[in-house]
């Protein structure tokens, strides 16, 4: 009775052995494909980024170019308004000291 009580625990003890591995076997098995999908999920949203940047760096480089070039126009109209304004407020001072040259003369004349 002992050999056949040791017998069928040996025997519960190798079934359990052997569904114990393979529950191992599906668990590394289900690991295995989630580290595999998220790769694939990785390699996914580095692809995404990198065309987001770089669809961000033309979108910029545009606006830069645009910005500069704009400010460049600003700068050449606000410059001749600049030398217009100087010109004639040159001519008025001008006009201003030959008045007050006269002016002077005048009244040393008398």
């Amino acid at each position: 009775m002992k050999k056949k009580l040791f017998t069928l625990l040996a025997f519960g003890l190798f079934a359990t052995a052997i569904n114990a591995q393979e529950t191992v076997k599906q668990e590394t098995k289900n690991v295995g494909n989630a580290i595999q999908k998220g790769a694939k999920a990785t390699e996914k949203g580095v692809k995404n980024g990198a065309g987001w940047v770089g669809d961000k760096t033309r979108k910029g480089a545009k606006a830069t170019k645009k910005g500069v070039k704009n400010g460049a126009n600003w700068v050449g109209k606000t410059a001749t308004k600049g030398a217009k304004s100087v010109k004639n407020v040159a001519v008025k001072g001008a006009d201003a000291v030959s008045d007050g040259y006269k002016d002077v003369k005048a009244d040393l004349k008398k």
